[in-house]
């Protein structure tokens, strides 16, 4: 995944992904109204019911397979430790996937829901542990970078373990999406930031593009970008925590546009105070009504 193309793709997945599941779990909460609100890890679309679940397996076996098969060189003998992490992430998705699909088709889903939920929470896990403990030794500002990454993979897998364990938690259900979704809007960052030229932070060059100053030979180095001083790697990080910031309170602004678009379909528990207005007003009307009754009565007997 160390190209343009191999954070792009997965970022823009993760990204539609993301706003897929904010998108539904807001309309789901405000239709259902927050006494029969329940966690879901994937939602069906309106005419092929099943297609999240079928592109989630698709996209992990087209990954797999080019991961292992170490595209573009297709070496079929030599397997990087770094595509093989790469790849356990994406068989924990064919773990989910298949089960929820199983549990789908057999009338399951209630009963499973749980598991279901779990084994989401462990997709994210196994991208926290790789990412932390990975071979690849991400220094400097790409560093960097990922250590903003293994922070909303947390989130991620904290939402989506308490979803599992608290489904009526409309909170809960609501963080892991927007975490989904700045997982994939970082990743796109990344691929620009850190792999194409042109927007790598000022002072610092791409070890992809070579240059010669005084007839000397640039120096390969081991992260992707390299500055050319202290001074300008803390500018770059500095810009890093910016954009970071950033993209977190766009996407904040999109569920808050969302929750207000639904609000008018908001269904809300009636509460003690109305329901013993409600009580007091009918006894009111029944005696009043009494009492109208009763009067003609007593007229008719005089």
């Amino acid at each position: 995944m160390g190209t343009f193309l191999g954070h792009f793709v997965p970022g823009l997945s993760l990204a539609f992904l993301g706003l897929w599941h904010l998108f539904n779990i807001i309309r789901s909460y405000c239709l259902k109204g927050p006494e029969t609100f329940s966690a879901k890890f994937w939602f069906p679309f309106p005419k092929l019911k099943h297609l999240e679940l079928f592109l989630i397996l698709f996209f992990s076996f087209l990954s797999i397979t080019l991961l292992t098969l170490d595209y573009p060189n297709f070496n079929f003998t030599s397997f990087k430790p770094d595509n093989l992490e790469h790849a356990s992430m994406f068989f924990h998705l064919i773990i989910f996937a298949c089960f929820a699909l199983f549990c789908e088709l057999t009338l399951c889903s209630d009963l499973f829901s749980g598991l279901i939920g779990v084994l989401s929470a462990s997709v994210f896990a196994q991208e926290l542990f790789l990412l932390h403990f990975h071979s690849t030794d991400h220094s400097g500002l790409e560093g960097h970078y990922h250590f903003l990454l293994q922070l909303i993979a947390f989130v991620s897998f904290s939402s989506a373990l308490a979803s599992a364990s608290f489904p009526k938690s409309f909170s809960a259900a609501l963080v892991l999406p927007i975490s989904v979704m700045f997982q994939g809007c970082w990743f796109l960052n990344m691929g620009f930031m850190l792999w194409v030229p042109e927007y790598v932070p000022r002072g610092c060059v791409s070890n992809m593009t070579t240059s010669a100053d005084n007839n000397r030979r640039s120096v390969v180095h081991s992260s992707a970008v390299a500055c050319e001083s202290p001074g300008a790697e803390a500018r770059a990080k500095a810009l890093a925590n910016l954009q970071f910031s950033w993209m977190l309170s766009a996407i904040l602004i999109i569920t808050c546009a969302l929750c207000l678009k639904f609000s008018g379909n908001v269904v809300l528990p009636k509460t003690r105070s109305s329901t013993e207005y409600e009580r007091l007003c009918r006894q009111g009307s029944d005696r009043s009504a009494t009492v109208m009754v009763e009067a003609p009565a007593s007229s008719d007997q005089q």
